[in-house]
C-alpha cells in the first residue's frame, strides 16, 4: 500500500477520532446531570445554575423542584436549574467565618464615618471640559 491510498484513511482518522471522543464526554456529561435531577430530594441543599442556593422544599413534578431561599419564601426552578447539591457543612463554616469578619468591618465603618464630615463625603470633580474641534470643510 503505497502513501497515496493511506493519506484518505488518515485524514479520515484524524477527523472521526476527535468527534468520537468529544461525543463521549458529552454523553457522560449529561448523564451526570440527569442522575443529579433524579436524585433531588425534599431537604437538600442545592445551587442554581445563576448561583442562588436555597433547600429543596418540593421536588414531586418531574419538570420542575421548588427552592426554599429564605425562611418562608419558595420559588420554582426547573430542575435543569439545578447545578449542584451542595454539602451545608462547607457552607456554615464560610458563613461563620464571615459573621466575625463583617461585625468587624461594621465596626471599622462606623468610627470612621464618625470621624469624616458632611463636606469630606462629598467628592469633588477635578474633570475639565476639553475645547471644542474645529471643523474644516472640504472643497
Amino acid at each position: 500500500m503505497n502513501l497515496g491510498q493511506l493519506l484518505p484513511f488518515l485524514l479520515i482518522a484524524v477527523l472521526i477520532v476527535p468527534m468520537v471522543l468529544m461525543s463521549r464526554k458529552q454523553k457522560r456529561a449529561m448523564q451526570q446531570q440527569q442522575e443529579l435531577q433524579n436524585s433531588i430530594e425534599v431537604g437538600d441543599k442545592v445551587m442554581t445554575t445563576s448561583g442562588l442556593y436555597g433547600y429543596v422544599a418540593n421536588a414531586s413534578d418531574d419538570a420542575t423542584v421548588d427552592i426554599e431561599i429564605a425562611d418562608g419564601i419558595v420559588t420554582t426552578w426547573l430542575r435543569a436549574a439545578v447545578r449542584e447539591k451542595v454539602s451545608d457543612d462547607v457552607v456554615e463554616e464560610t458563613v461563620e467565618g464571615d459573621d466575625e469578619a463583617v461585625a468587624e468591618a461594621e465596626d471599622t465603618k462606623a468610627n470612621d464615618k464618625d470621624e469624616k464630615t458632611v463636606a469630606s463625603e462629598t467628592p469633588k470633580s477635578t474633570a475639565e471640559v476639553a475645547p471644542p474641534l474645529e471643523q474644516t470643510k472640504k472643497s
